[in-house]
């Protein structure tokens, strides 16, 4: 990485809160309050709106439309998008527009006629990162678009652990560690939040598959979630402070997550004190007084819902005693505590549309996808492309066009277009999805950086005339695509559309062939052996072609580490299919052949246990003395780094001190992980703490890393609480989740913790 490119990534802060500052028309930010347990000032202010409102002004709040379905259900005007709650004039309460947003400002099958916005990568590219600023100046970009297209609150902020490859969601996602995934999402949610607008968290919890995902009831015991995914909620929560937490889809251990007393009261608003509102995901609320009484505090997209369940049934049941008003009084109260704490009460979104300034949000999606790009495998430096080479051909994936996308509720209609437009006959998202490109041509960017050399295309169709091109060429780069979605989990993780096949043919007739992995997720990679250069690219966003030539040719050293381990066999993870896929298929071959009767084949909740607890995907990999394709925290760079002099410390914190060099003869960025574990017992290690280092070559710096200490604790459910027990604890300082060159021991003092 040249000195230049090290000065763009320090200069990202800068970059947020310029975009932060600058959106045309933004009004004086005011410092937001804090939040404390006892309340604030925010909450008092809202408290004494609701003293003034009629039980029908309460009632109004508490139930959203959803617009595409809403036409005249409101003298305001719809926004075609997610989410509509109008305000109240007389007390100054600002109407309420949201938006899909987890990648930029969604608008997935162009609702909103010729409305483009910035794409960011995907989230598992945010999070190969490892880097909050990074997440942050993504975050700060959306929500400076969203605001300027008149949005006040963003469904950002997924931050559901992958606990299975094969989740068609789990691109949206930040990966499968809990401190990862929290620090990142916290990040992120800050970001979009410093724009006066509110940024979600979701889905609580434990959505995990697409398969089933409105029936599905996850299992499992409350400690191993409280080490798990709610860890990630949890300091997500800490770190961004969202205004809003959206319940999800599934049920888990039994109750429906919108209406789940334990998750939503217990552990949300009493242990964690979340002083925001809870919002439903559309079409997730199944009562009303159960819901409103488990901490349900607004129903969403209320005609995706079977009944308006908020609206006059909730007044019934007030009427009736089944919800105490003071019940209602406090799910409005959180409602305008989330719009002022974050900022978005009052006139804070303009009056009309203005135009994002998108040359400057383009530069933010390519550093975020410059970051999150990762080197999987470089045998003999092929990479860098070597100026020697003359003639490359580059193969397959729409290349010469675009990058691909994920599907879903993210995806955002990007500036440039989609060259590339597929829709969907079948399958859970074709009501809301196409397979969508963004204009953004690996090819042509590699011919801009590559002056005087001759790069062909070949569109990867004729095996033989795909074979004869790469035979002829010094180099050969073929681009790898497996689209994913919301609603739909893959079925199995080759690569689709025999493209296994074809990258073994060009393998084979060309020794020096790059692959370039354009994919929701882990695949599997059965030709691995015969390619020596492999870079997993994700969904990099509308800036990607950049991103990936700029990879490829040495002008950025890549620096992303994997969020996510590759197995390197389907058996390996806790389920090798998605569960109750077979259910779901049985049930759609019975609607085909019974057309008149397909509406009595509906699929019936089903469980799945997760039975690797906390142990989630590294963590099982240990436990089960697996060895990964490749481990959480892999990626491999241009130059070569080393870590000396290593010291472990204990007492009350467990840290490590110890020099980062580069040592070779390039400059670039590292990223130290140390994971931490008990000596006792034997139970596998966990990513306690990590950084992003840039070098210059021949540098070294001295770095210390302090453990999470919710990390180096377990929960307690008898306490309850987190518990650190006295005695010695194992440290390692690696390059990824089974580096153990690295080894030491430090001593902690006994100490609890704050459920």
């Amino acid at each position: 990485m040249t000195t230049t490119h090290i000065a763009r990534w320090a200069s990202l802060a800068t970059l947020a809160v310029a975009i932060a500052t600058t959106a045309t028309a933004r009004p004086p930010r005011a410092a937001p309050t804090v939040r404390d347990g006892g309340g604030s000032a925010a909450r008092a202010r809202a408290d004494a709106l609701v003293a003034k409102m009629t039980l029908d002004e309460k009632i109004a709040f508490l139930h959203g439309l959803f617009p595409p379905m809403a036409a005249g259900k409101t003298g305001n005007e719809l926004i075609p998008s997610a989410g509509h709650i109008d305000g109240l004039a007389r007390l100054g309460i600002p109407l309420v527009r949201e938006s899909d947003a987890s990648l930029g400002v969604a608008n997935q099958v162009e609702q909103r006629k010729g409305d483009v916005a910035t794409a960011l990568p995907s989230g598992l590219a945010t999070a190969a990162s490892f880097d909050p600023a990074i997440a942050r100046a993504g975050g700060t970009m959306i929500g400076a678009e969203a605001r300027d297209k008149r949005f006040n609150v963003l469904l950002a902020g997924g931050v559901n652990l992958t606990r299975d490859p094969w989740n068609g969601r789990n691109f949206e996602y930040l990966g499968e560690d809990p401190l990862l995934a929290g620090m990142l999402a916290g990040a992120h949610i800050a970001g979009v939040q410093s724009n006066r607008i509110v940024s979600t968290v979701k889905h609580f919890a434990l959505n995990s598959q697409e398969t089933g995902r409105m029936v599905v009831d996850a299992r499992i015991g409350e400690a191993a979630l409280r080490m798990s995914d709610l860890l990630a909620f949890e300091i997500a929560i800490e770190q961004g402070k969202p205004g809003s937490v959206m319940c999800a889809y599934n049920k888990v251990n039994g109750d429906w997550a919108c209406e789940n007393k334990h998750l939503l009261t217990d552990v949300l608003k009493r242990d964690w004190g979340y002083r925001g509102w809870v919002m439903s995901d559309w079409g997730a609320v199944h009562s009303t007084a159960k819901a409103a009484n488990a901490g349900l505090d607004q129903q969403s997209g209320q005609e995706l819902d079977k009944a308006l369940y908020f609206a006059e049934p909730l007044k019934a049941a007030v009427e009736k005693g089944e919800v105490p008003m003071a019940r209602i009084d406090d799910m409005v109260a959180r409602y305008l505590t989330g719009l002022i704490e974050t900022g978005a009460f009052g006139d804070t979104v303009p009056a009309k549309a203005v135009t994002p300034d998108y040359a400057a949000h383009a530069e933010v999606a390519q550093r975020a996808a410059e970051a999150g790009i990762v080197l999987l495998k470089n045998d003999g430096d092929l990479l860098p492309i070597a100026r020697v080479a003359k003639r490359i051909v580059v193969i397959g994936g729409n290349a010469d066009v675009g990058v691909l996308s994920g599907g879903g509720s993210s995806q955002v209609r990007s500036v440039g277009g989609a060259p590339v437009e597929i829709p969907l006959a079948t399958g859970g998202s074709a009501s809301f999805a196409r397979i969508t490109y963004h204009a953004s041509s690996p090819l042509l960017a590699l011919r801009k950086a590559l002056p005087g050399v001759r790069v062909d295309w070949v569109d990867g169709r004729s095996l033989n005339a795909t074979v004869e091109a790469a035979r002829n060429a010094d180099l050969a780069i073929v681009f790898a695509t497996q689209w994913t979605t919301e609603a739909d989990d893959v079925p199995n993780l080759n690569l689709p559309n025999q493209q296994d096949a074809l990258i073994a043919a060009i393998a084979a007739a060309q020794p020096h062939t790059v692959a370039v992995m354009e994919t929701g997720g882990p695949v599997l990679m059965p030709w691995l052996d015969k390619v020596p250069a492999v870079v997993q690219a994700w969904y990099p966003g509308q800036r990607g072609g950049e991103a990936i030539a700029a990879i490829l040719t040495g002008a950025v050293n890549p620096s992303g580490r994997l969020p996510i381990t590759f197995p390197a066999d389907a058996s390996q993870p806790p389920r090798p299919h998605p569960v109750g896929l077979d259910r779901l298929s049985g049930l759609e071959a019975a609607a085909a052949a019974n057309p008149a009767a397909a509406s009595a084949h509906v699929l019936q909740s089903f469980p799945v246990d997760y039975v690797e607890g906390s142990d989630v995907g590294y963590r099982w990999y240990e436990k089960r003395g697996l060895k990964p394709l490749f481990p959480f925290g892999h990626g491999l760079s241009y130059t070569h780094f080393s870590y000396r002099n290593p010291v472990a410390k204990g007492g009350r914190t467990l840290s490590v001190t110890f020099d980062v060099t580069n040592t070779g003869d390039r400059d670039g960025i590292d990223v130290p992980q140390m994971y931490v574990g008990r000596e006792e017992g034997g139970a596998p290690l966990r990513l306690g703490a990590f950084t992003r280092i840039a070098l210059k070559r021949g540098e070294t710096r001295r770095i210390t890393l302090t453990a999470e200490p919710r990390v180096v604790a377990d929960y307690d459910t008898a306490l309850p609480g987190w518990r650190i027990g006295a005695g010695r604890y194992r440290v390692a300082v690696g390059q990824d989740a089974a580096d153990r060159t690295t080894m030491l021991s430090a001593t902690l003092t006994a100490q609890t913790l704050k459920p």
